[in-house]
């Protein structure tokens, strides 16, 4: 050895140090955690995880507080997922009540984050033996999960619907429609209409914070008691989660029924805006009542309080209702009675689509054709001061003298000599070719004269809203 140098490591502890190194390395890989500082561990259950991914950050108010450890199945057979994390001192402690929600980080980060809640000190600190349930965490729905679950009809229906919204509110009124709309709103769009009631929003709003200082009670801590009521319904209604599921079930075969008449459904939102106009009086009488309903509300508490005793009470008959709705039964009877409501909606379709019709008919009637009817002809001398449409009837008189035997004009036919200078032609009649005569005095013509082309017809323009024939602007005397 060199003067001053140490003396090397023999081979004995060369070995030593190696397989310290070896071993440590290996706890590492393994145990991924530092020696006498393992993180606290908190185990949840979530109905859909696959949003999160291995040290995806948990956080409690923005706060990183720990990451997720490990995703792995409830088993079972169920599709839920046991997420395990692991959380630094500073999220301690963890209640029983702490509520978890699986969110979306922003833009920049990507991928989800666990939001924790800890909970109330007041329900205790959680078993670290036992996951906290599905019912106190939840996690985001994602597109794709929306659009899997509706079938290409309804996801067709759902675009007709968007689309039938967006012309209801931006759709130019028809002309027969905005004849008879409110001066105010005539020529608008709904949208347009609906931006104009924002004039008359805060009256409405000061009569809502009326209705909400209402709800308030008569008395203090009326509102705290009915929240609590509230929070023992809800708790009772979760933990009934299968009947609740079923509830779901049959509300979505309810929502198919009615999607499957949407045609029904447009016809009646057509005429919810007579609806609203008959909201107004209706909203006067409900604000009259509410002092009465103040009251029956106090009255109602002591049954509000009974209701977890009715719900179980009301859970057999829920179990014999639904074999009720079944396909066997009112379920059938539905797809039985959908050919009949089709054609009554086709038939209610068409009819909609004939009173503009009639009306325009009626109109045509009532403004043109009668009050023409009602004028007097003048005539010269030969003016009779009857309506014209008296002198029609009155004709026929004439004509009926026709058919008899004994007065002008009757069946017999007579002769008259007569002659003159003026000769007289007929138009061609048929193969005969025309008729001629002799005439003492020459034909006055047509009286009043009769014009040389028929009036125009704007068949573009409704029929009242024309001016009426001046049956008086005639010539009066001989025509050709």
């Amino acid at each position: 050895m060199r003067p001053g140098q140490k003396e090397r490591l023999n081979r004995f502890q060369m070995g030593l140090v190696a397989l310290l190194v070896l071993a440590v390395g290996t706890y590492f890989a393994f145990a991924k955690d530092i020696p006498f500082t393992k993180p606290y561990e908190l185990k949840a259950t979530f109905d859909n995880a696959a949003s999160l991914q291995l040290k995806s950050p948990v956080r409690i108010a923005g706060v990183h507080v720990g990451q997720v450890s490990k995703v792995e199945g409830a088993g079972n057979g169920s599709t839920a997922s046991v997420v395990t994390m692991k959380l630094k001192k500073e999220a301690l402690p963890i209640h029983s009540n702490a509520e978890l929600k699986i969110r979306p980080r922003i833009f920049l980060e990507g991928n989800f984050f666990v939001d924790l809640k800890p909970g109330t000190p007041e329900a205790g600190e959680v078993d670290r033996d036992k996951a906290i349930p599905s019912t106190q965490t939840s996690a985001p729905v994602q597109l794709d999960q929306v659009l899997g679950t509706l079938k290409s009809d309804a996801r067709r229906d759902l675009q007709k619907l968007l689309q039938g919204l967006g012309e209801g509110f931006g759709g130019e009124p028809e002309t027969a429609e905005a004849a008879d709309d409110d001066p105010d709103t005539r020529g608008e769009t709904a949208g347009e209409s609906l931006n104009d009631s924002l004039t008359d929003s805060p009256e409405a709003l000061r009569g809502t914070a009326i209705v909400n200082d209402a709800l308030l009670g008569q008395n203090p801590g009326d509102l705290r008691r009915l929240i609590k009521g509230t929070q023992k319904v809800t708790a009772a209604l979760a933990s009934r989660e299968n009947q609740l599921k079923d509830l779901i079930s049959n509300f979505n075969t309810t929502a198919g029924a009615l999607a499957a008449e949407q045609s029904g459904l447009r016809r009646t939102i057509r005429v919810l805006p007579e609806v609203l106009e008959e909201a107004n009086p209706a909203l006067d009488k409900l604000n009259a009542a509410l002092p009465p309903l103040r009251a029956f509300s106090l009255e109602l508490i002591p049954g509000v309080r009974e209701t977890p005793d009715s719900i179980d009470a009301a859970l057999p008959w829920i179990a014999q209702a639904r074999p009720l709705v079944s396909s066997a039964e009112l379920g059938g009877l539905t797809n039985d009675l959908r050919p009949a409501t089709r054609d009554l909606a086709t038939f209610t379709d068409g009819f909609v689509r004939f009173l503009p019709q009639a009306d325009l008919f009626n109109r045509c009637l009532t403004d043109t054709l009668l009050p023409t009817g009602d004028v007097v002809i003048q005539d010269g001398n030969l003016t009779t001061g009857v309506e014209n449409y008296k002198e029609f009837f009155q004709s026929l008189v004439g004509f009926t003298g026709e058919s008899q035997n004994f007065d002008g004009n009757g069946q017999y036919t007579r002769f008259q000599t007569g002659g003159g200078a003026n000769r007289v032609q007929t138009g061609a009649l048929g193969t005969d070719g025309p008729l001629f005569a002799n005439a003492l005095r020459k034909p006055l013509g047509t009286r009043p004269a009769r014009p040389g082309a028929r009036p125009p017809k704007k068949r573009t323009s409704p029929c009242y809203k024309q001016k009426r024939p001046d049956l008086n602007s005639a010539r009066i005397g001989g025509g050709p």
